[in-house]
């Protein structure tokens, strides 16, 4: 039987881990997969917060890039974050998993507005919540909502779970020769600008002391071994 080490924690996918080798849109398989990894992690008896991105569906920023009204497609995005964490729920309440959703945005004919109380009461009776619609304000990242949720129901950590292994001193991607490192200061990840969160976000966790863990998402029991403090991924304190 693993032991947690967190009782707790605040989980932020991106919207794209939802994809497999298509350039749009959700992957019915992947979802399956990644509620599996959640649910065994709820099964060790731990807290589970989730934020979800919409990246695979649509992104506010891109397309304010290519002329739109900023504020229009940060509210489009957040709307396409309520999409997968409707997609998410599903996929979790058929592996068992008790989850309610709740949207910064108000739409109570589909999910619960966002009321952190009630957040910290299905969280104590043991349901996952998942927090849609960012922070209900254009400007914002789910990165920042993720860490702003965190905060509000007392997360001991967030665990951020992308494409690759952690954090590396440039894009492992397209740097053969990029570093890994192990651990890294929130200070360091805003000086070197490295792409870990957006810097709004790395900051307000660094003004609440709130730990991060960057790991591989999709490496099989990686989620549970970061609960349980394997050694896994990049720790930002």
């Amino acid at each position: 039987m693993l032991n947690p080490r967190y009782k707790r924690i605040l989980l932020k996918l991106s919207g794209e881990v939802l994809l497999s080798k298509q350039a749009f849109g959700i992957n019915p398989d992947v979802v399956r997969d990644v509620a599996s990894e959640i649910s065994s992690v709820f099964k060790l008896g731990v807290q589970i917060g989730i934020v979800i991105g919409g990246g695979n569906i649509f992104r506010g920023i891109a397309a304010s890039s290519k002329g739109m009204d900023r504020s229009r497609a940060d509210y489009i995005g957040m709307l396409a974050t309520v999409m997968n964490s409707l997609v998410l729920q599903d996929a979790l309440e058929k592996q068992g998993t008790p989850v309610h959703t709740q949207s910064a945005i108000s739409m109570d004919k589909v999910v619960d507005p966002c009321i952190i109380r009630k957040a910290l009461r299905h969280l104590n009776n043991g349901h996952v919540v998942i927090f849609a619609g960012g922070t209900g304000n254009p400007y914002f990242t789910t990165d920042t909502a993720a860490v702003l949720r965190a905060e509000e129901i007392h997360a001991d950590i967030i665990l951020k779970g992308t494409k690759v292994d952690g954090v590396y001193d440039s894009d492992p991607v397209k740097n053969p020769d990029a570093k890994f490192m192990k651990h890294v200061s929130y200070m360091e990840v805003l000086k070197k600008g490295l792409k870990v969160m957006d810097t709004t976000a790395v900051s307000l966790a660094m003004d609440n002391k709130l730990p991060i863990t960057v790991f591989k998402l999709k490496k099989k029991g990686n989620i549970a071994d970061v609960v349980c403090g394997e050694p896994i991924g990049t720790m930002i304190t």
